[in-house]
C-alpha cells in the first residue's frame, strides 16, 4: 500500500483487474448477483496482497496507523463488529474471572455483557443527575477515589463519556485517581469519536490519560454502521492478550468494505476534518442563537446548567437535548411531532426531552430547518399547570436497587418467566433495558421492587422503548 492509497483505492484497482476470484465469498462478484451486487465489488476475503486483520502486517496496519496518526495513541485496531466488541474485548483483557470490577451504573449494556461473559464481581457507581434536563450527570473523580478505596480489590474502572446526551466527564481527574491506585481506566467513548479531533471540540479521552478508549465512527462521523474503533495507551494493559480477546470475539471474516469505509473515513478527516469541524461549530453557534428566543422548549448546554452543583466538565455540540419538561407536551409528543409534520427524525425521545444527533456532516440547511421547527411550536406551547416528573433516566438510572445475588450468577442460573406486575420482591434473572441509551433500569441479581416495577409499566404506558420486558408484560426471574 503506497503512502496516501486508502484501502478503498486498492480494493477498486483489484476489482478493475482481471484477477478472477477462485476464492470466497460466494457473490464472485459478479454484477448479475441481485439488486446488491454493485456493492459486491469490494467484498472480498484475505487474498495476497490484502493482509489478515487478526495480525495486520501490512495494507491494514497501515490503515489502523493512518486511525492512530490521527487519534494519537499508542495503538489502534480496527473494529468490525461495533463498539460493543472493543467494550467486552476491553473489560475482559483486564480482569480475570471473579475478579472485581468498577462500573458506573449508566454504562451500555455491552460493558454488563462483558462482565457476565467472565465472570466478574461488579460493583456500582451511581452517577448523580442533572435535574434541570432529567439526565445523568458527568463522573466524580472524588466519588471514584471513594469507590477504589471501598473495593480495594477492583482490577478496572468503566465509565461512559460523553454520555448518551453528550455530558462530558474529567477524565483527567478520573484517570489520575484510578491510576494512583494502579488501576485500569476504561473510557467507553463511542459517542464521541470526533473528540479531539479539532480545536472547535473538546479533548478526548485519549489526550486525558485512559489506557483503553472505545469508538463508534459511525455515531458521529462519515463511516459505515458498525464500523468502531480501540485504541490502546500505556503499559497497563497486556496487549496480547487484549489481541487475543478481539481474535476470538470478532468475526474470523472481517468484511473489507466495513473496514475500507473505515480507513475512507480517516483519509477524510485528514483532507477535511478541521473544514467540516469548524462549519459544524459555526452551525451550532447559529442554531443555539435562533433557539435563544424560545420561551417554552429549552435546549440543553453548559450555560444553563448550575455547574457548582454538578460534576459535567462540557456538553457536545453535537447531542442537542431538546426539553420540554413542565409543559403540557411530552417529550414523545414533540419527537412525534417533528416527525409527522417537519420530517425531522429524532434520535430518540423520552417523556420531558427529545434528541437530536448532528454532525460534521451536517450542512446548514438541517440545523436551520430544526431550529425553525422548534421555534414554530414553541409558539404553540403552553406550561402545564399539573406536576410533572420524568420517567426516563432521572427515576429509573438513579435508583439503587438492592442486589441479593452477583450480576454473572444470576444471569447464568434457572430462570422462570413471570408477569413483570407479579414480580415483586423477585431476583432479575435478565436485563431491563430503557432503548435507547441501553442502560440497565435492571440488573440481573437485583431485587425488583414495587417502585421499580410502576416505573417500568410507566415507560410501557407511553410508548418508550423497553427491552427485556415481553409483549405480555413479563420478565425473567431467578426460578425458585
Amino acid at each position: 500500500m503506497t503512502a496516501g492509497r486508502s484501502l478503498y483505492q486498492a480494493l477498486s484497482d483489484y476489482a478493475a483487474s482481471d484477477f478472477y476470484p477462485c476464492h470466497m465469498p460466494g457473490h464472485k462478484r459478479n454484477p448479475a448477483g441481485g439488486e446488491m451486487a454493485d456493492y459486491h465489488k469490494i467484498d472480498i476475503t484475505e487474498i495476497e496482497g490484502f493482509d489478515n486483520l487478526h495480525r495486520a502486517e501490512g495494507i491494514l496496519k497501515e490503515a489502523q496507523n493512518r486511525a492512530n496518526r490521527l487519534y494519537g495513541a499508542d495503538e489502534t485496531f480496527f473494529l468490525i463488529n461495533g463498539g460493543s466488541v472493543g467494550v467486552l474485548a476491553s473489560v475482559m483483557a483486564s480482569a480475570g474471572p471473579m475478579d472485581e470490577i468498577l462500573i458506573a451504573r449508566n454504562c451500555h449494556k455491552s460493558i454488563y455483557h462483558a462482565a457476565i461473559l467472565q465472570g466478574l464481581i461488579v460493583r456500582y457507581y451511581y452517577p448523580k443527575m442533572i435535574s434541570e434536563y432529567d439526565i445523568c450527570d458527568g463522573v466524580s473523580a472524588k466519588d471514584i477515589g471513594a469507590a477504589l478505596d471501598t473495593y480495594p480489590e477492583v482490577k478496572a474502572v468503566v465509565i461512559t463519556s460523553p454520555t448518551y446526551e453528550g455530558i462530558l466527564s474529567d477524565i483527567p481527574g478520573i484517570a489520575a485517581v484510578v491510576h494512583g491506585r494502579g488501576k485500569i481506566l476504561i473510557v467507553d467513548e463511542t459517542h464521541g469519536s470526533h473528540f479531539g479531533l479539532s480545536p472547535h471540540l473538546p479533548e478526548g479521552a485519549i489526550a486525558g490519560g485512559a489506557d483503553l478508549v472505545i469508538h463508534s465512527l459511525h455515531k458521529t462521523l462519515p463511516s459505515m454502521t458498525q464500523t468502531a474503533l480501540l485504541h490502546v495507551n500505556g503499559g497497563r494493559v497486556d496487549r496480547e492478550k487484549l489481541r487475543g480477546y478481539l481474535s476470538m470475539l470478532q468475526s474470523s471474516s472481517p468484511s473489507y468494505v466495513l473496514m475500507a469505509s473505515m480507513d475512507s473515513c480517516m483519509k477524510f478527516l485528514e483532507e477535511r476534518g478541521q473544514e467540516r469541524f469548524a462549519a459544524m461549530r459555526g452551525h451550532y453557534e447559529s442554531f443555539c442563537e435562533k433557539t435563544a428566543l424560545l420561551e417554552h422548549i429549552h435546549i440543553g448546554k453548559m450555560t444553563n446548567v448550575s455547574q457548582n452543583r454538578h460534576e459535567l466538565k462540557g456538553w457536545d455540540i453535537g447531542k442537542i437535548v431538546i426539553s420540554v419538561k413542565g409543559m403540557n407536551m411530552t417529550g414523545k409528543e414533540l419527537g412525534d411531532i417533528l416527525r409527522d409534520t417537519y420530517h425531522l427524525e429524532m434520535e430518540m425521545a423520552t417523556d420531558t426531552y427529545v434528541l437530536a444527533i448532528m454532525t460534521l456532516m451536517d450542512e446548514a440547511e438541517g440545523w436551520q430547518r430544526l431550529a425553525d421547527a422548534l421555534c414554530e411550536i414553541d409558539g404553540r406551547i403552553e406550561e402545564s399547570t399539573k406536576e410533572t416528573g420524568s420517567i426516563s433516566e432521572k427515576k429509573v438510572l438513579g435508583r439503587q436497587l438492592k442486589s441479593r445475588m452477583p450480576l454473572a450468577r444470576a444471569f447464568h442460573s434457572d430462570w422462570e418467566t413471570i408477569p413483570l406486575l407479579k414480580a415483586a420482591g423477585r431476583i432479575a434473572a435478565g436485563f431491563i433495558n430503557l432503548y435507547p441509551p441501553g442502560s440497565p433500569i435492571v440488573a440481573p441479581g437485583e431485587i425488583l421492587d414495587e417502585a421499580v416495577i410502576r416505573q417500568i409499566e410507566e415507560c410501557r404506558r407511553t410508548g418508550l422503548n423497553i427491552q427485556g420486558v415481553s409483549e405480555k408484560g413479563e420478565i425473567v426471574a431467578v426460578a425458585l
